[in-house]
């Protein structure tokens, strides 16, 4: 049995640590909140403009914006990994990793042994994996969950659809968690560039007749390259709301943890407590029945 003065180290420091995993819940669900307001209220948006982007797939010839419908052979892939910068988020980054790892050595297995799989990173966590593992890294973007705000957005998605046209690469793939709820974040992976027709099971059976002023192809212009724009928000959005309710989850789960510890501890101590008193009496019976004697 443990004595008393290691039990009682042990209670203050599991204390310690249950006061500050308590106060990273509080401040995760602060934080979650406005989180999930923002991705909530964007969702509608850009799942309409995706939904219209989709549907003029058909129209888009002889425009600029035909060049990110370009459908090209497979040689250079770009994937964006959007982890977290901090960690305590339980499985949250894991899993992200795991998933650009079975991309590149499953899907990419070919392009990547010629080295033409590169990864951007939005976060430091997965920046870090894969800086340690010799993977090609094109960028490092840790300070977009620093001030999360669509305009610090617009120069990356530019970039990016600059890139595209350039045919530095063939296609970009987006990594991330979308949010659910608290408790629950989706592992996602989905393809930024080229731009993805409506599939035969969402297509709907009627073509959409939509009527263009001034004229279509100014107005494609603009469209198409606003909605990728809103469309690499709407990921860090949903992938910062996942993180913060992926931290609030695991934090609750080591405060209720840290609560059990701390019985089990204070029972032990209680046990070695009594023991210790046990031993006293009798030594003191003992003297006294010695004297006696």
């Amino acid at each position: 049995m443990p004595n008393l003065k290691e039990v009682r180290t042990r209670i203050t420091s599991v204390n310690s640590t249950k006061q500050i995993t308590s106060a990273m819940k509080m401040v995760s669900a602060s934080k979650l909140r406005r989180a999930q307001n923002a991705i909530i209220k964007l969702r509608p948006y850009a799942a309409k403009l995706t939904e219209i982007l989709q549907n003029l797939s058909d129209s888009i010839e002889n425009t600029n914006a035909a060049a990110f419908y370009e459908v090209r052979k497979v040689e250079k892939v770009l994937i964006i990994a959007v982890s977290s910068n901090r960690g305590m988020c339980g499985a949250f980054n894991t899993n992200i990793i795991k998933a650009i790892n079975v991309l590149i050595n499953e899907e990419y297995a070919a392009q990547n042994k010629k080295g033409n799989v590169e990864i951007l990173c939005i976060g430091k966590k997965a920046g870090d994996f894969f800086a340690r593992r010799n993977y090609i890294i094109t960028d490092r973007l840790d300070h977009i969950f620093d001030k999360l705000a669509y305009e610090n957005i617009v120069p990356v998605a530019e970039q990016l659809m600059s890139e595209f046209q350039l045919k530095k690469y063939d296609k970009i793939e987006i990594v991330y968690n979308r949010f659910k709820n608290a408790a629950t974040q989706q592992l996602v992976v989905e393809q930024f560039l080229p731009v993805m027709p409506p599939s035969s099971t969402t297509k709907k059976t009627t073509a959409v007749d939509y009527i263009f002023e001034p004229d279509k192809q100014e107005i494609l212009n603009e469209l198409v390259p606003k909605t990728l724009k809103i469309q690499l928000y709407k990921v860090v959005l949903d992938s910062w709301a996942s993180e913060q309710g992926a931290r609030m989850t695991a934090m609750h789960k080591a405060t209720d943890n840290a609560t059990e510890m701390l019985k089990q501890l204070r029972l032990s101590y209680n046990k070695a407590r009594q023991a210790a008193i046990t031993n006293e009496i009798l030594e003191i019976v003992g003297g006294a029945e010695a004297l006696k004697g």
